[in-house]
């Protein structure tokens, strides 16, 4: 069974898998088809709930990023009911085939846990714990997890967003949830690898605002239980592939593991383990 790399304790990896651990998995959706990802879910034994983003008339002048963060806020409310941490997924995320069992990325008995992103972009690792938890830096919110506790922040956050920009304009407002949670003295982790993929055809927002069109998973945790919407069988080879090149150039270019943060660090040696391998 798959599990964290750096993980040596084997005692509890049953308690830990995902499906022990995850109350909830909301699916954000707005009209694309979730009946792959609903039917994955429940048979791997998860109880899932799917919220579409509701078609007002005032919302067609919105920007498609502004839109995403109010259906994430409406995830986010419902999280608040729950007691154990609730998995919030995008309807274009693609889940690795064997993803119920694999391990929850930080600590279950952990009570200062802001996010747990199980798909990253742009990531980069800070430390690695003893066992093998790495925090981090993500952003895009295509597959994460939050507890009832960080699940407030983030609605604050949200609603200070809504009160204060007009929602015609493009925000990247994922890549502030990291610093945002941290200020709560909180921590957020990256999983050793990626949990599925992010499946969906690219944003013209990003484009236009100068970053990339699209944004994949550097390194898979095993096959896909599906084909993304963004591939055939023919060319789903060629797009890991890419992902895969553009996943180890970063590391050798230090975007995943800076400088800064590997000559800060007590334990350095881990950290480049932790990067090196997670490549192989």
């Amino acid at each position: 069974m798959p599990s964290n790399f750096f993980n040596k304790n084997t005692t509890n990896i049953t308690a830990n898998q995902l499906v022990n651990q995850i109350s909830r998995v909301l699916i954000i959706a707005y009209k694309e088809s979730t009946e792959k990802l609903e039917q994955f879910f429940t048979k791997a034994g998860f109880e899932c709930e799917v919220i579409r983003q509701e078609d007002k008339p005032e919302y067609k002048e919105l920007s498609r990023c502004y839109l995403c963060l109010i259906n994430h806020k409406r995830a986010w409310e419902k999280a608040t009911l729950e007691n154990q941490p609730t998995l919030i997924v995008e309807a274009d995320f693609v889940p690795v085939k064997e993803f119920s069992q694999l391990p929850l990325p930080f600590s279950p008995s952990q009570n200062n846990v802001g996010i747990a992103w199980l798909y990253t972009c742009a990531a980069q690792v800070y430390s690695v714990s003893d066992l093998g938890y790495a925090e981090g830096f993500s952003t895009s919110m295509v597959a994460y997890i939050i507890n009832s506790k960080s699940v407030q922040y983030l609605i604050e956050f949200a609603e200070e967003i809504q009160g204060k920009q007009a929602g015609d304009i493009y925000s990247t407002w994922d890549s502030n949830i990291d610093s945002l949670l941290r200020g709560k003295k909180l921590k957020n982790y990256i999983p050793f690898r990626n949990y599925g993929e992010h499946g969906g055809l690219p944003n013209p927002e990003h484009f236009k605002h100068g970053l990339s069109k699209t944004h994949r998973a550097d390194v898979l945790y095993g096959k896909l239980a599906f084909y993304p919407l963004y591939t055939t069988v023919e060319n789903l080879f060629f797009a890991r592939l890419k992902a895969r090149i553009k996943g180890i150039g970063r590391l050798a270019t230090g975007r995943f593991l800076r400088m800064a943060v590997l000559q800060g660090s007590s334990t350095p040696y881990k950290l480049i383990g932790f990067a090196i391998k997670r490549q192989l």
